[in-house]
């Protein structure tokens, strides 16, 4: 069994290694480690906790949002299982030779973007190290409260649901390869196209969007590694449901569009953050589109979980594919193309 060269660990892998081999288990965990799965839930007498955890590395040109997509990305995997972020610990992780300006630059965004959240940071640790290139989240945890039968787990998809998607496709991809690679996607697309990507770095959350959704659905999923479709593939395979999926429905904006056909990688299966993947039943989809507008939150119909277990995608041309996960995000090698030279 081979582990991918960069990334998250595929299926397999967790499956065999990590599922198995989980600790002491105990009855008062009501949602635990699953491949697909955005965050955890034990109970504490009548309330459950949600907690989740991720890392963030400093990418070069990410490093005036540093902060800022700290909190959000974190926050965003506990906002999906319907429960609001309260609380967070943060490990951050520099280099030596950092100066005071610049930790005062990450550490005020962190603040700042917790207080607009209402997330109160309650532990951590920071210092400086070597070993690391660039400043590293090397371990965010945020925790929300709230009651089990508000939870929206992914693998709670109900056959008949709808599929609302916010935002659309590779939000995530296209705004870093847009503020790597500014200079030179310029040139070719223009600096209009080019500043509207950029700008979608500020749409890499989805807490309001989930906060939004919960009371309208069942599950809830942020399409991150893999893009869009293996979010949708993985809430279906958590569910133990079969899915399809429309391609012609789904929202690519020009400059997605744009971007990635520059880099030549498939906007559905590449990394976005900032886009949501709601199971709603149909009933509750009109009044759910409605919630998100006065958001100001674009969202689509894309499809329908299904009793039949297959996966299934229509093309735009009306062919049938079907719906595989995503082993290798095509946004890495895109991005590290851009490194080149540097």
């Amino acid at each position: 069994m081979r582990l991918p060269d960069i990334g998250k660990i595929d299926r397999d892998v967790f499956d065999s290694l990590i599922y198995p081999h989980l600790g002491k288990r105990r009855r008062t965990v009501v949602i635990g480690p699953e491949h697909g799965v955005d965050a955890g839930a034990f109970e504490v007498d009548d309330k459950v906790i949600v907690i989740a955890e991720d890392p963030t590395f400093g990418m070069p040109s990410l490093m005036p949002y540093f902060g800022w997509s700290i909190v959000h990305i974190c926050a965003s995997d506990v906002a999906v299982l319907g429960i609001p972020p309260m609380y967070m610990t943060i490990s951050l992780l520099l280099p030596l030779g950092t100066k005071y300006e610049e930790l005062r630059e990450i550490w005020m965004q962190i603040h700042n973007e917790c207080e607009k959240l209402g997330i109160s940071i309650v532990g951590g640790h920071t210092g400086i190290y070597p070993g690391i290139a660039y400043p590293l989240n090397g371990g965010c945890t945020v925790i929300g409260i709230g009651r089990k039968d508000d939870l929206r787990p992914a693998s709670n998809a109900q056959p008949g649901d709808k599929i609302i998607v916010t935002k659309g496709a590779a939000i995530e991809a296209a705004a870093i390869l847009a503020i790597q690679a500014e200079k030179e996607l310029e040139k070719v697309l223009g600096r209009d196209i080019v500043q509207k990507a950029k700008n979608m770095i500020y749409e890499m959350s989805v807490v309001e969007d989930a906060l939004t959704a919960a009371k309208y659905s069942h599950a809830m999923h942020d399409a991150t590694e893999g893009g869009l479709l293996n979010g949708i593939y993985e809430m279906a395979r958590a569910s133990g449901l079969g899915v399809v999926v429309y391609e012609k429905d789904i929202i690519i904006r020009p400059e997605v569009e744009a971007i990635t056909r520059y880099f030549n990688i498939d906007p559905l299966i590449s990394i976005s953050e900032g886009t949501l993947v709601i199971a709603a039943p149909e009933e509750n989809v009109q009044m759910l589109l409605n919630a998100l507008k006065k958001k100001g939150i674009d969202a689509t119909v894309v499809g329908e979980f299904t009793e039949e277990k297959r996966y299934r995608l229509i093309k735009r041309d009306g062919e049938e594919e079907t719906l595989c996960p995503v082993r290798f995000d095509p946004f890495w090698e895109a991005y590290f193309s851009t490194l080149k030279g540097e």
